[in-house]
């Protein structure tokens, strides 16, 4: 094991698993596993929360919703499990998943077990081992880019997920939805976000040709080979994938792209190394994506203000939950600040037109 892909931690207090009768549970339920059973939890991550199985021999990871959900579609755990159960046969860095549960004796809320993808994962900040020089740096990022516009590529009804979601006027539903969810988890108020929320309401583009869509495609949630960095091993945390606007995907991941030259505060929001020298730009990272696949981007800037729109909310949603009591993780006690951040570049796009 490449001990770089090992950021498990001791579970979280008030996030602990109940040990024993899942020790019972996957030794009837997955095949040639004995105990004992060891539980560690994944330290990245704000939504889902992910651990660390060791069952005996064998290593697994286990996906549930969080403590103190209230947003129940967005931690569908049995959606999750069947796009992921479709996905990895026709798309390598899809994880196997080998166990669906919802069964309330066994765990309060349903989850699932999946295959352990062996790699690194890149944040911030990055191990002193791991060296990034800008042709690394920039074989990496096209990677991820390619990536993105592979499985944006996949016929995703011959992969038994046509019915996933509802392309048709798929842009305007997300971007009142991500309005209308922002509502509900607003602790303050920020102008920056009114007026995003409206310049995006007022600027629709046209639908364009559905694909299936990862929604969260960024550094973080990539798991890249150890003896090839610039190679993607596995794409994680698929909870909000589903048949709808390829470029609203692609707007999400340039809204986590930041750029040397943004400024301090965006940077030091940064999970991943996207500014590092050599890296494509936002405006590179688009274009490379337009030549993998034909698509128009020229209208790219409403979706990367849709990306920074909606990262808000997330995080937004997220400290909402710690404000209201529903977590006590302290990592949530400041993302206020970071909705501020991102409203703001949301907000200045706007004003100066550049991506």
């Amino acid at each position: 094991m490449d001990e770089r892909s090992d950021d498990s931690i001791p579970v979280r207090s008030g996030e602990e698993l109940p040990v024993s009768g899942l020790e019972d549970y996957f030794t009837r339920h997955l095949p040639g596993t004995s105990g004992p059973l060891t539980v560690r939890q994944f330290a990245g991550g704000h939504s889902n929360l992910t651990y660390l199985l060791r069952l005996g021999e064998a290593d697994f990871v286990l996906r549930r919703a969080p403590f103190g959900n209230v947003v129940k579609s967005a931690h569908d755990m049995a959606r999750e499990y069947r796009v992921l159960s479709k996905l990895w046969p026709v798309y390598s860095p899809a994880p196997r998943p080998l166990l669906f549960c919802d069964d309330p004796t066994v765990m309060d809320v349903p989850f699932y077990v999946m295959e352990r993808r062996q790699g690194i994962i890149l944040r911030r900040p990055i191990a002193p081992d791991i060296s990034i020089d800008p042709p690394t740096a920039r074989r990496l990022s096209t990677s991820l880019v390619d990536a993105l516009a592979d499985l944006h590529g996949l016929d995703y009804n011959a992969a038994g997920l046509g019915d996933l979601g509802k392309p048709n006027g798929y842009v305007a539903r997300q971007v009142g939805g991500w309005i209308e969810r922002y509502a509900k988890a607003q602790t303050s108020e920020l102008p920056e976000m009114e007026r995003t929320a409206r310049w995006l309401a007022d600027h629709l583009p046209p639908d364009s040709a559905p694909a299936l869509i990862h929604n969260d495609f960024k550094y973080d949630n990539l798991v890249l080979d150890p003896h090839d960095i610039t190679r993607v091993a596995a794409v994680l945390d698929w909870e909000m994938a589903t048949v709808g606007d390829p470029l609203m995907d692609l707007g999400t991941t340039l809204g986590y792209w930041v750029e040397a030259g943004d400024p301090p505060a965006l940077r030091l929001s940064a999970t991943g190394p996207t500014d590092l020298d050599g890296n494509l730009t936002r405006r590179e990272l688009a274009d490379r994506y337009a030549e993998r696949t034909g698509r128009d981007v020229k209208g790219i800037r409403f979706f990367y203000v849709f990306g920074l729109y909606k990262i808000a909310v997330i995080v937004q949603q997220i400290y909402a939950r710690y404000v209201r009591g529903h977590t006590r993780d302290p990592r949530f006690a400041r993302l206020d600040g970071l909705v501020k951040v991102l409203a703001e570049q949301a907000d200045g796009t706007i004003g100066t037109g550049r991506l």
